[in-house]
């Protein structure tokens, strides 16, 4: 190092030699030319050298102190190192001024452009540094390690911060570069070569079978078979058929981007089976590579297929730290015939209630009808199972207002509906949480309670997102079904126990499927006419119910307004925004939506207001298109005729552009 040092300092002399021979001439030049300036030419020339030698006598001073506090940091193994090492070597201040380098970092970087680089890399020093005076945890800190790509090769750059000697506050920073690019080609095979693992199965097989000539049966297996197969040929993958609809499927990470290029084509091209009857298969499959084994990546797989199925199949997912990526699912959900999970589901739910000391029931945040009513269902079962229950809800909820100044009539519900605040006050571990038209962990009434219980029943139909509750005992979730309502009366029908609803809770359920299906018109099955049977048989007023739904004037006037605002974009799909604010304005929202699907030639509706600090968005279709896919990239869920979002940090018309912007996009995807 000193040898350097000396070379330095030696260059340093010289240069200054040289320009004051440049100076001295220029001065006799003059002085020939004047002669008068003779005297004054002598006095600036001896000056001049005297300043000059005054400074580069300071000049070396400090270098050599610079120098020497760098070296005196590192023990005597450190300095070897630092003159004989084998990889390029730079000392530099942070504003990018290069102090020393080593033979090593010159022909390195002979041919390239360094000081570009070096620029960037001081811009992230001075970024740090400032962390670091800013940040009394940071200050002991002195390692630099980052990674850099220069040219071709990338580079691993290990360094320490050094207080610079005549600015104790200022840093100087001593740098080496290792040439990492094999290390990271490693690398990048090693986790290339990862294995996949997948599962895929046919959604509708038992059903469609059914449907079909035995003669037809093997040639239409022979197609779903060739089908999947010849998709999964083309990421070189395994796939492995474990049942008549079921097949596993390994594959290289490597393959992983292109999967996700091809959008899983092969949901699109298993529907283009032909067969005599007018039927089409769909799929579902679910992609994992979380997981140290296959077996782990496999469990993770199984845990994407139960969401892929709860969103009602036809789609894939891939799940990947911990993050879900759907694709699909662009078809409406297909009424499922057999009631033996009903069943099954009562006689679990019935036996969950009877091991609790008390049963604690909520719905999503900002209450309906659908969710109320379904609460009051497991209320009125978990009374006949002799335990005592209550209802999680909100004072204020504009929403069901009409049925709460009904239902407060009724003496024996004054203690039985609580806020957040006492449950949290009386719950404890014996506690039977029910949780009903929602599955999503941050959209329940009271979230905290989740974590203070250890059984949880989660009764939902909506399409599963990526955040459902996933310690839940208990999951009854059919997107097929209309509404949560329906899925709670179908369980009291098979309880053990005969339930005897009152007439406002047969009421409420009753409610709660009709303002789903919009009086029945939209997502109705046969089971959705079953429930509404059995509920009239328990003495619904069909008028009474009819009235908690009436608007005021001043109400539909607000509707009336919001359509006639309403934009077009994309040929069919109607946009407006509702400019009021209050706490119905949800509800107002979801009233206009529906209210602008009653137009011709409009085959989807959203409308977008504010609520709190949150705008909220309702999203309506008739069924070409899927609401819930679009709404569902704002954070939003629900069906592919009904959704909605919540979104925060945006104004209403920044959400407005990103939605026509997230409704673009489902487009161009249905494109390709």
């Amino acid at each position: 190092m000193q040898n350097n040092n000396r070379k330095f300092l030696d260059t340093l002399v010289s240069r200054t030699k040289i320009y004051l021979a440049i100076i001295f001439i220029l001065l006799v030049f003059i002085s020939v030319q004047n002669t008068y300036l003779i005297i004054p030419s002598i006095i600036i020339f001896i000056l001049t050298v005297i300043y000059s030698y005054y400074m580069n006598n300071k000049r070396k001073s400090e270098i050599s102190e610079t120098l020497q506090d760098l070296t005196l940091t590192v023990d005597s193994a450190a300095k070897t190192s630092l003159i004989n090492s084998p990889f390029p070597l730079i000392i530099l201040e942070t504003n990018g001024n290069i102090i020393w380098k080593s033979s090593k970092f010159s022909s390195e970087f002979a041919n390239i452009d360094i000081h570009t680089y070096i620029q960037y890399l001081t811009t992230e020093i001075k970024e740090e540094i400032t962390k670091r005076k800013a940040d009394s945890k940071e200050k002991n800190k002195k390692d630099i390690i980052k990674q850099m790509d220069i040219e071709k090769k990338t580079y691993k750059i290990v360094g320490k911060y050094v207080h610079s000697k005549k600015n104790k506050k200022e840093y100087m920073v001593i740098l080496y570069f290792i040439d990492d690019t094999e290390n990271m080609k490693l690398q990048k095979e090693y986790k290339d070569s990862k294995s996949c693992v997948g599962i895929i199965m046919v959604d509708n097989y038992e059903e469609t079978m059914q449907k079909l000539e035995n003669e037809e049966k093997p040639q239409v297996i022979a197609e779903i078979d060739k089908c999947i197969f010849d998709w999964t040929d083309e990421t070189n993958g395994v796939l492995i058929k474990t049942e008549k609809n079921r097949y596993i499927y390994f594959f290289e990470q490597r393959y992983l981007e292109k999967v996700k290029e091809d959008k899983f084509s092969v949901l699109d091209k298993i529907k283009e089976i032909e067969m005599a009857e007018k039927a089409q298969f769909t799929l579902s499959i679910a992609i994992s590579n979380e997981g140290n084994t296959d077996k782990e990546k496999y469990r993770s797989a199984e845990a994407a297929m139960d969401i892929v199925l709860g969103r009602g199949g036809d789609q894939a997912v891939i799940r990947e730290n911990d993050i879900y990526k759907f694709f699909g699912g662009r078809t409406e959900e297909v009424e499922k015939r057999t009631k033996v999970k009903a069943r099954i589901v009562a006689h679990a739910l019935e036996n969950l209630i009877k091991e609790s000391k008390k049963v604690m029931i909520m719905g999503h945040s900002n209450p309906d009808m659908d969710a109320i009513g379904s609460c009051l269902g497991i209320y009125r079962l978990a009374r006949t199972l002799d335990r005592n229950a209550y209802i999680i809800l909100d004072k204020n909820i504009p929403a069901i207002q009409s049925f709460k100044n009904e239902i407060e009539k009724e003496e024996e519900y004054e203690d039985v509906m609580i806020n957040k605040e006492v449950a949290l006050e009386n719950v404890d571990e014996d506690t039977l949480i029910v949780v009903v038209d929602t599955h999503k962990m941050n959209y329940v009434e009271a979230p905290e309670l989740l974590d203070k219980v250890k059984e949880i029943v989660v009764i939902d139909h909506h399409r599963r997102s990526a955040d459902f509750i996933e310690n839940a005992t208990l999951t009854f979730q059919e997107v097929y079904a209309s509404s949560a309502a329906e899925l709670v009366t179908e369980l009291l029908q098979y309880t053990e126990e005969k339930v005897e609803l009152k007439t406002i809770e047969a009421e409420s359920l009753y409610a709660g499927i009709m303002m789903d299906t919009k009086n029945f018109t939209f997502k109705t099955g046969v089971r959705t006419f079953e429930a509404a049977a059995y509920l009239r048989k328990c003495g619904v007023d069909i008028i009474r119910v009819k009235k908690w739904f009436q608007s005021d004037l001043e109400s539909f006037n607000r509707i009336a307004e919001i359509v006639g605002k309403a934009e077009i974009v994309n040929g069919n799909i109607a946009i407006s925004i509702c400019e009021e604010t209050s706490k119905d304005v949800n509800i107002v929202c979801a009233k206009a939506a529906d209210e602008l699907l009653t137009i011709s030639d409009i085959t989807a509706s959203f409308v977008i207001g504010q609520l709190e600090d949150k705008v909220c968005i309702s999203g309506r279709s008739i069924g070409d298109i899927n609401v819930q896919i679009i709404l569902e990239k704002l954070g939003g869920g629900g069906h592919i005729t009904l959704a909605g979002a919540q979104v925060e940090g945006m104004s209403i018309q920044e959400t407005k552009q990103e939605l026509i912007n997230r409704i673009n996009e489902y487009f161009s995807e249905l494109e390709s």
